[in-house]
């Protein structure tokens, strides 16, 4: 076997209280990696098409990486996914901390959950040893008090990842969290996880799988440990909650619902007012030096720095999305919202479209417990979230999402419920970056921005293309074959980085990664090798999808995207339908795939997954008859 992973998968049946473990060969690992790629394999292989998402049928598993728990900057990650009770589509998400590395630590590469136990149970993975123990005493409890409880038992190096209160209380959109703190916020992890009453994993070891070339590695870690902070531009000092200003200059802040081309009290919320108000401190994760994560505490406002701190996205979802500028509310928000395990950015855009509701009077305080769902309403949104995380009165439809509360409500929501395939759009703005929209359109999980282009950059910095043989800036605002080029180059790394698996805030370029990847395997792997485990990866999940009975009318962009702003930064500018539709059918060609968007035989047979449409030869075949 392979340096740099255990060879190992571990099984657990949560039904049956019992363990087994699989042990792919060095060929499997190659293709398949770990993250992302390893979930989509053995989700398209072991699901049966319809099953319920938070049924016993489903599988929940946490994948790390060949590259997870190594000694340099951004291999602190692992992946968590299931089909998703949000969109019924393929799910999963990362999370960084440290939860990742000590699972490889403990012997395995991954966990595969299966069944549901009868009363709440977490699962022990100790220097490879299981046990499965009663966690009923566990159950409503926020996630610091079941971290810590669970360190405490299991004693020094033991890391916990956990289902908190929203998953038990099967909120859709509910996170797995590591480490009280890290979040696999979308798609809805930690719903799936509360539906097999398992509270919590805790792992423990201490043998890493060796690397075939330490000394490599080693001085790869140095350099990016000398040359971050010029690199990231400052990262290091705000983290993600810098870019709010910056966005909002630029028409890219949502806000009001996305309806809005600025915020006007942009700087009350932002990452400068945050550092300057409250205690914050840094954070990081497995052997990182940029430190970007944001830990939030104030005795004023009783925020506790136990569950972290506000990043960009929570600042926008929750803050400017709302029209809310109560610093403080937010800092709260954020705290509650980590504290119940509960993913910021649907809640924030599902609150965002009852306010819209509420505004065009489509509800009344007789729909909302009698809550004015106003906009700049922080009392508002404090009260709903912790309804929605116990699904309690009006928070009992809000924790459905967007979708489902939309077509509950009627009465025209659904235009502006703003989701893809489910999952509520993240805080980038697709009229500011229209090649990120088609990213959102086409993404297996729904609407996501961290395995998809930002167009901003592109705009300007093309040296990540250069390796692939694209030269030429493209602008933000151009979806032509370009930039579906550009599209299909990135998203497809992006899912190489998703299972390999390693964080996207890293500055590492292609050939960083090619070189550590062989540096710890000993592989001798190539760019080409790497981008293929990406583009496997991607079609796996979209067979995964079409078998769930998504189809190419699903690959879409809600339509208020489509109507420009009137004012500001990008007054003027939206893509057109027609173009839209046409970006799409370029990245359909690109990646192989036919005009209803299924993968060719061709493509799967160039990807070494043939077997994947033999798989799903009667659903693909009727999708492709239509």
């Amino acid at each position: 076997m392979s340096l740099g992973i255990n060879g190992q998968i571990l099984r657990v049946n949560l039904t049956q209280g019992t363990h087994s473990i699989d042990r792919p060969d060095e060929a499997w690992y190659r293709m398949y990696h770990g993250g992302r790629g390893l979930i989509a394999y053995y989700l398209y292989k072991e699901l049966e098409p319809g099953i319920d998402p938070l049924g016993p049928d489903n599988k929940l598993i946490f994948a790390a990486g060949p590259l997870t728990g190594e000694p340099f900057g951004g291999a602190g990650r692992n992946s968590v996914g299931a089909k998703s009770p949000l969109t019924g589509a393929y799910g999963d998400g990362e999370a960084g901390g440290f939860w990742g590395s000590f699972l490889k630590r403990a012997g395995y590469d991954a966990v595969i959950v299966e069944g549901k136990a009868e009363q709440p149970v977490y699962i022990a993975i100790e220097d490879g040893q299981v046990t499965i123990h009663d966690a009923s005493d566990l159950w409503g409890k926020d996630t610091a008090y079941v971290d810590q409880y669970l360190k405490a038992k299991h004693g020094r190096g033991a890391k916990v990842c956990q289902c908190g209160i929203a998953g038990e209380n099967l909120v859709r959109y509910a996170t797995v969290v590591n480490d009280i703190n890290r979040m696999v916020g979308r798609t809805g992890m930690g719903a799936v996880m509360g539906s097999k009453k398992l509270k919590a994993i805790v792992v423990k070891g201490k043998q890493m799988p060796k690397m075939s070339n330490p000394q490599r590695v080693k001085e790869l870690a140095a350099w990016m440990g000398k040359n971050h902070a010029e690199l990231t531009k400052g990262f290091h000092k705000m983290g993600t909650s810098g870019v709010v200003q910056p966005l909002n200059r630029v028409s890219g802040l949502p806000t009001r619902n996305f309806r809005d081309p600025s915020f006007e009290y942009a700087e009350q919320i932002s990452g400068e007012a945050m550092h300057s108000q409250f205690k914050v401190k840094d954070d990081t994760c497995n052997a990182c030096p940029i430190r970007c994560k944001r830990v939030v505490e104030s005795e004023e406002h009783q925020v506790d720095g136990r569950f972290g701190g506000a990043e960009y996205e929570h600042l926008s979802a929750i803050g400017s999305n709302l029209g809310i500028s109560d610093l403080a509310a937010l800092m709260k928000a954020t705290e509650r919202c980590n504290a119940y395990g509960v993913d910021v950015i649907s809640l924030g855009v599902t609150i965002a479209c009852a306010m819209e509701a509420y505004e065009r009077g489509i509800i009344t305080t007789a729909d909302t417990d009698g809550i004015e769902l106003t906009w700049g309403n922080a009392e508002a949104l404090l009260t709903l979230s912790e309804k929605i995380c116990r699904r309690e009165g009006v928070g009992d439809l809000l924790a459905e999402g967007s979708m489902r509360f939309a077509d509950e409500i009627g009465g025209g929501t659904g235009e502006f419920a703003l989701h893809i395939k489910g999952l509520e759009l993240p805080m980038h703005e697709p009229r500011l970056k229209q090649g990120m929209g088609v990213g959102y359109a086409i993404s297996p999980t729904g609407a996501d921005h961290c395995h998809n282009l930002h167009d901003t950059g592109t705009a300007k910095n093309v040296d990540f293309f250069k390796p692939l043989g694209a030269f030429k800036p493209v602008p933000a605002d151009d979806i032509g074959p370009e930039k579906m080029r550009m599209l299909v180059y990135f998203t497809n790394w992006r899912h190489y980085m998703n299972s390999a698996v390693v964080c996207q805030f890293l500055p590492w370029t292609i050939d960083h990664l090619v070189e550590l990847t062989n540096g710890v395997t000993g592989w001798d792997t190539n760019v080409w090798e790497l981008m293929k485990v990406g583009e496997r990866a991607a079609t796996l999940t979209r067979l995964f999808n079409l078998r769930e009975g998504f189809t190419a009318e699903d690959d879409r962009l809600p339509k208020r995207f489509f109507k420009p702003f009137k004012a500001g930064y990008i007054k003027g500018k939206a893509p057109s339908e027609e173009d839209f539709r046409q970006a799409i059918r370029y990245y359909y060609q690109m990646m192989g795939w036919d005009e209803q968007g299924v993968p060719t035989n061709g493509k799967l047979t160039e990807l070494g997954i043939l077997w994947a449409r033999d798989s799903a030869a009667r659903e693909v075949t009727s999708i492709e008859q239509g």
